[in-house]
């Protein structure tokens, strides 16, 4: 559908009230602002599959021809700068956001959006000059200077912009059609990387990220880096020296003869095709013995030359049978490639820096949003993306596992098995976006996958307390079934229309990583291995209980064994943590809320949050001083430890509340023995 003659002829009078650029400075009409303010609102309320506001600006480059060049030459009036900004930033928007993530289907819509998608690509293209972010680098810059509590809403909001726009600029996919550019060649991508580099807006957004006060930006930061490493090999990136490499040479020599071998064998292949033999007009007509045309009387007649028999076919010219959609397999379009060197070298010094100063406390304080709530729905793709990328960057750059300490955690491994459980099922039940949840779980399972590949790397670590926190990381994600069996339930629910084939690549790897971390972890020791006890008779009901309640108790005692080092480290050091063991508000008895303490000991001891546990223990023997079920008040640090310990080894997961209570009364008498068997 076309734009309408009187919206057309409307639009381009507002356009042309903006004013015009005479080579060197932009000449503003006298209703400049009014006129900006004007095409905001136009393209508020431009709605449904078309967007022909939207694509009419685009065609009519407005951006390239009047908004920068605005910007650039009256970037000092703040007010004009503003709403100048807010415009830049909606056209700017990706095309995935303007048709709320869904790729439209339909064949009119479907080239709208393609049409939208080669604006963007246009306005990528205006944004690779440095000059062109040098004004949004002086008012930001400019905003920065300011203490947090010195800015108002205002200044708050055009900060956000600033970075939405940046994060808009990045996201434009790339053309490679229209670009045709090789590796090692300077992309539109990278031409953008080189004029945020030129003017500063990359130092502005390292020192944002490794300043606490600025927190309120880090999702923002952590998507626009993300963006920038895009379509980047952190191995080829870590190993980025400021030469090329002999290495380097002797590949790019490799590939150059392997292109040069395939054009010199099409074009002899071509030749043979069209000069060697002669026409089909003139190749002869054959029959074939012994095997029946369509008239039964009469042998097959072949009009084709023939060399062998056995190369006679008739499915030759069939068209074969199209799949339906659904069944077809996923397509992957993840690709990587090679930068230019100069490009390269910028986003290895940008990624020692993130490393160094910002990467550990930015990724808590996201994945802290993620707890509470406050994230956006695609936040989580970001963060696994950086995760993997840095985790992998960080290994091959040889660094310290300090530099990534924050997601080399069970907590860790456990947020990835949440969200490809929770990604999962939304495949299942929102079928529309089955793309869409197929790759956020791919990204999910290669930073899994990184996560073992740094359990591999700690264990060749020198220190040996590294090696240490390794091994109660594999102790919990070997013994506990819920992290055992996760790369079982996702082979066994792999389906080709589901998953793309790079993703079954990178889960076998995975799975043969996690086979190889156990077969080393198993090595020399001796495992305890859960088994289900079967029950044949009613009568042994009772003796299948036993068997495996004992069998249970086996394996808490040997994962205890493994992390009573830990623990007892976490009663002798500094307790910071604040827990609330009682709640009077809740409608539960008091025995109720004891054993519900004791449950979250144990569960904090089994998870790794040690100080947790110490702390939850020593809060309830506050609140709980009688019978010294949590300790006597004069308790050292070898009885609270044996108290954890009998927490740690004691089966809690029945609801047999009688049990419980029995557990409960246990506890108490051997807790007040303890003070006579330490003493002999």
């Amino acid at each position: 559908m076309a734009v309408s003659g009187y919206l057309s002829a409307e639009l381009a009078a507002t356009c042309n009230a903006l004013g015009y650029f005479n080579g060197t400075k932009y000449n503003l009409e006298p209703h400049c602002k009014e006129t900006v303010r004007d095409l905001i609102r136009y393209l508020r309320r431009d709605e449904g599959g078309s967007h022909e506001i939207r694509r009419y600006l685009g065609n009519a480059k407005l951006l390239q021809t009047d908004l920068l060049p605005m910007v650039q030459s009256h970037h000092s009036d703040i007010q004009l700068f503003d709403i100048t900004l807010r415009l830049i930033v909606n056209l700017t928007n990706p095309a995935l956001l303007v048709y709320n993530e869904v790729v439209p289907t339909d064949k009119f819509d479907h080239n709208y959006y393609l049409e939208i998608v080669s604006h963007l690509q246009l306005y990528k293209e205006a944004f690779n000059d440095h000059r062109a972010w040098t004004p949004f680098v002086e008012r930001l810059s400019a905003l920065l200077s300011k203490s947090v509590e010195d800015r108002s809403d205002d200044d708050q909001r055009t900060v956000e912009r600033i970075l939405i726009l940046v994060r808009n600029v990045l996201h434009v996919p790339p053309s490679p059609d229209s670009e045709q550019r090789p590796d090692n060649d300077a992309s539109t991508h990278d031409q953008v990387l080189w004029g945020l580099h030129q003017s500063g807006m990359i130092d502005l957004l390292l020192f944002m990220s490794s300043n606490a006060q600025e927190s309120l930006f880090f999702m923002h930061i952590l998507e626009i880096i993300c963006l920038m490493l895009r379509e980047q090999p952190p191995e080829l990136l870590a190993k980025t020296a400021n030469q090329r490499s002999a290495e380097e040479k002797n590949k790019d020599d490799e590939e150059l003869l392997k292109i040069r071998q395939t054009e010199l064998e099409a074009k002899m292949k071509k030749n043979k095709k069209y000069c060697g033999t002669r026409h089909s007009n003139f190749g002869g007509t054959f029959i074939i013995k012994n095997m029946k045309s369509t008239s039964d009387n009469n042998d097959l007649i072949y009009h084709k030359p023939i060399h062998d028999s056995k190369y006679i076919s008739l499915d030759a010219e069939k068209k074969p049978v199209k799949l339906p959609k659904n069944r077809q397999p996923l397509k992957c379009e993840s690709t990587e490639r090679r930068s230019a060197l100069s490009v390269r070298i910028i986003l290895k010094q940008v990624c020692v820096e993130f490393l160094n100063a910002a990467y550990n406390p930015l990724m808590r304080h996201v994945r802290e949003c993620f707890h509470r709530g406050k994230a956006q729905e695609n936040d989580e793709s970001y963060y696994f993306t950086a995760m993997r990328f840095f985790m992998e960057f960080n290994r091959h750059y040889n660094a310290n596992i300090k530099y990534v300490s924050e997601t080399v955690s069970v907590q860790s491994f456990q947020f990835v098995q949440k969200y490809l459980e929770t990604w999962h099922d939304l495949m299942t039940t929102d079928k529309k976006k089955l793309p869409l949840w197929s790759y956020r779980t791919h990204l999910a399972l290669r930073a899994y996958k990184e996560l073992l590949h740094n359990l591999a790397f700690m264990d060749s670590s020198t220190d040996e307390s590294v090696r240490e926190s390794s091994t109660v990381i594999k102790s919990n994600i070997f013994y506990i079934v819920e992290y055992r069996e996760l790369l079982l339930f996702l082979v066994n629910l792999y389906k080709k229309e589901k998953y793309s084939k790079k993703y079954l690549v990178d889960l076998i790897e995975t799975l043969h990583i996690f086979l190889k971390l156990l077969c080393s972890y198993c090595k020399g020791k001796k495992m305890v291995i859960q088994k289900t006890a079967t029950r044949r008779k009613k009568s042994s009901k009772n003796k299948s209980k036993k068997t495996r309640s004992t069998s249970d108790s086996r394996d808490a005692e040997a994962i205890w064994n493994l992390t009573s080092n830990e623990i007892a480290k976490a009663l002798a050091g500094p307790i910071d943590c604040e827990v609330v063991p009682f709640d009077a508000t809740l409608d539960m008895e008091m025995d109720q809320q004891k054993l519900e303490a004791v449950k979250k000991i144990q569960f904090h001891m089994k998870n790794g949050d040690h100080k947790q546990a110490v702390a939850m223990l020593r809060a309830s023997r506050d609140v709980w001083p009688e019978n010294d079920t949590f300790g006597s008040s004069t308790a050292d640090v070898m009885e609270e430890l044996e108290i954890l310990k009998e927490i740690f080894v004691a089966d809690l997961a029945s609801d047999d509340s009688q049990r419980n209570r029995e557990y409960l009364k246990d506890q108490s008498l051997i807790i007040t023995m303890l003070p006579m068997r330490n003493c002999g």
